[in-house]
């Protein structure tokens, strides 16, 4: 017996899940601390505390990927990506139209081996190392939250 039942949709056809459109990568960078393990976090266009994110790119795996937006948004010069991802959550995105819609992040950890002072988004953005459960306290995504929690 199913669980699930579709929503009645009065002639059209039933409501279902799908997957999100839009899909992104986000980069955990982690280093070891003097009390422990402590991540990166960097500062959205808005101000809010995020992940270095942003889009696949063509040519790039997705922990590449992940490592180049480390760099650009947080200046991690040189670090080990994993090949897998960590975790994924979901979050809101507000397209160039101004709709919010559903998108999925992976989430790759690097393990931070070098970081540098100047980096292409240092005027944009700032940026924090911090213990992953004052992370967790940092960030509005739930599933994030949750990631960091779990780290």
């Amino acid at each position: 017996m199913s669980l699930v039942r579709p929503i009645p949709s009065q002639g059209r056809a039933p409501l279902r899940h799908t997957q999100p459109q839009l899909a992104q990568l986000a980069a955990l960078c982690w280093r070891k601390g003097e009390h422990g393990r402590e991540v990166l976090l960097v500062t959205s266009s808005n101000g809010r505390w995020i992940l270095p994110k942003g889009w696949p790119i063509e040519g790039k795996s997705p922990s590449e990927a992940a490592l180049t937006e480390a760099w650009e948004e947080g200046g991690v010069v040189r670090g080990k990506a994993s090949r897998k991802p960590l975790g994924a959550y979901m979050a809101t995105k507000r397209t160039p139209q101004g709709d919010d819609v559903p998108c999925l992040l992976k989430v790759y950890a690097i393990k931070v081996r070098e970081e540098a002072h100047d980096y292409p988004e240092a005027h944009r953005r700032d940026r924090v190392w911090v213990s992953p459960e004052k992370a967790a306290w940092m960030v509005d995504e739930e599933g994030l939250r949750d990631i960091l929690r779990t780290f």
